[in-house]
């Protein structure tokens, strides 16, 4: 990218940006404002003048925000939503944040959470981590707090053991510009956030275990509800949105009986899949099936860690507890995935009461509006060959058993090329369908429409292709944020992506003028919306192929 186009671009001058983030802001009432018809045009013209007058109060007290890194909006960072999880609240669920006195200053991220890519106290380069971590962050072009705009939680990635709300990859001020608020959060990850154990079980008053960072999410979406209206926020319109773990972390909310009414809508990118699809067992959106054997595994982490009860558990620094929480849950396994993490959510039985086929048939789910879908590169497939034909027919007997030949009917080759080539295929054509066919289990029930993707583009300066999380700063339209080599074609995507989305949060669809239409979903109608590259719907698989995965492959498998 040009310095002249980073320029424009953190000014907010691309024109779309401005255009969409006046009418939104217009929509949510800025009309009404102290101002009447002069501040609404004011709106219409600069994606709102911002920031918010004076100290904002929310529950805990006056907070001060600061600005962001686009004109009109400001930030308030590292809010805290809920009370440190260290000493005695390790293992508990989130306790009330306390209150303070004057006006606390919101304008740097707080501490993360622990994590073992990092060394003790984060790095110098980014926030400090500790078990004080239950914070989140605000981006709003709004100018008075009686506005209502579309709100977007964003929950963050990273295997439910990396990651927070601070990473510069989901800076809210692109999507703040066109009219949102915007928040990211901190949640509780590996052993501090989902070990379970039967001690930890017979505490609790719920008899359960084991999902922690769950219920961090849960506890913060509780604060938006009684706090984003002071930023201008509308708490009857929020949408929660997530990718990998974060996905897998907005569709166990979707299931769970906590979250109901805590959201609107839901974006869950790589994504939902049909419950008998075996990639489920290695994906982020592996589940622990039940909390006994998550505590049976719980309880034999604590003894690698040295101790037997919770007490002398919640004695020990966080660097001994997370030591070996990046492990791999190896009683289950997938055909191109292979394992997932260890520590992730468990049926408990109260955060998770239903398997996802149990909540899908039977209608057991909160019913709102739904985007999910997968990245071209993905889930087994590269844009780099790295196979041979004999790992490619080795693969094909592993993950296809009986179906081995009819598999290589459909998906032939010879040379180590056409090996590459087929397993990418085939990887691209389950990952469509399986998504269509949950789509399909959704619409038995829910009378929310579900809108499924494909994304196609690469991000410059890389040769991973359309690899798993390249749709994020495209969705944020955060281009300035992080990274480098963008040319006006990613901006001109980013634009157009992150207008879908925020008329998605607005209205519940994706459409909008100027945009290409994008169909939701209709049961076994087996066609995805390409996004990214070229915009428009794609067959989901050739006809043949689809009708092995649907008829003969995903019926055999497993249901999660």
């Amino acid at each position: 990218m040009t310095s002249e186009n980073t320029q424009r671009f953190r000014d907010g001058l691309v024109s779309r940006r401005r255009f969409l983030g006046g009418t939104l802001a217009a929509a949510a009432g800025v009309g009404a404002l102290a101002g009447g018809a002069n501040q609404a045009v004011a709106a219409t013209t600069s994606s709102g003048a911002g920031p918010l007058p004076g100290p904002v109060r929310i529950d805990n007290g006056l907070l001060s925000g600061t600005t962001a890194q686009l004109s009109g909006v400001s930030a308030y960072l590292g809010i805290p939503y809920a009370a440190s999880t260290a000493g005695a609240n390790r293992w508990r669920p989130p306790r009330p944040a306390a209150a303070w006195s004057g006006v606390r200053k919101a304008d740097a991220f707080g501490d993360i959470p622990p994590q073992k890519s990092m060394g003790p106290g984060g790095s110098s380069s980014g926030p400090a981590q500790s078990e004080d971590c239950l914070n989140l962050n605000v981006w709003t072009g709004a100018t008075s707090s009686h506005e209502r705009r579309p709100v977007l939680v964003w929950i963050y990635g990273g295997r439910f053991a990396l990651g927070s709300g601070a990473d510069p990859t989901f800076d809210g001020a692109g999507l703040a510009a066109k009219g949102l608020v915007v928040v990211t959060l901190n949640y509780r990850e590996g052993a501090l956030g989902f070990l379970a154990t039967p001690e930890l079980t017979a505490e609790d008053e719920h008899n359960s275990s084991g999902n922690y960072g769950l219920l961090d999410q849960i506890a913060a979406l509780q604060w938006v509800q009684r706090n984003i209206h002071a930023f201008g926020g509308n708490p009857d319109q929020v949408t929660i949105a997530g990718q990998s773990a974060g996905s897998a972390s907005v569709l166990e909310l979707v299931y769970s009986p906590l979250g109901r009414g805590l959201f609107h809508g839901a974006i869950a990118e790589s994504g939902a899949r049909y419950p008998r699809d075996p990639e489920t067992a290695g994906l982020a959106t592996s589940y622990r099936p039940t909390l006994s054997g998550a505590e049976t595994q719980g309880s034999a982490y604590l003894q690698q860690l040295g101790v037997t009860t919770i007490a002398e558990a919640r004695a020990l620094d966080y660097t001994k507890v997370i030591a070996g929480e990046n492990a791999n849950d190896t009683t289950v396994s997938a055909p191109m995935n292979g394992n997932p993490p260890l520590f992730r959510p468990v049926l408990d039985g109260y955060v998770q009461p239903r398997s996802y086929q149990e909540a899908l048939s039977l209608g057991r789910h909160n019913d709102v509006p739904i985007i999910t879908g997968n990245n071209k590169d993905e889930s087994g497939a590269t844009p780099t060959a790295n196979t041979t034909l004999a790992a490619y027919q080795a693969m094909a007997k592993t993950k296809y058993g009986s179906l081995e030949s009819q598999f290589l009917a459909l998906y032939p080759a010879s040379t180590d090329t056409e090996a590459w080539e087929q397993t990418n295929a085939s990887a691209r054509d389950s990952s469509r369908i399986s998504t269509s066919l949950w789509a399909t289990e959704w619409l038995s029930k829910a009378k929310s429409p579900v809108f499924t993707y494909f994304w196609t583009h690469a991000p410059p300066g890389q040769d991973r292709g359309a690899f798993h999380g390249s749709e994020i700063q495209y969705v944020f339209d955060n281009l300035y944020s992080s990274g480098s080599g963008w040319t006006d074609t990613d901006q001109e995507i980013a634009d157009t992506l992150s207008d879908y989305v925020v008329n998605f949060v607005t209205h519940g669809d994706p459409n909008g003028k100027g945009l290409t239409h994008w169909a939701p979903a209709r049961r076994d109608a087996y066609t995805t919306m390409e996004l990214g590259d070229s915009w428009g719907p794609v067959a989901d698989a050739p006809r043949d192929q689809l009708d092995f995965y649907v008829r003969e492959y995903f019926p055999g498998g497993t249901a999660w």
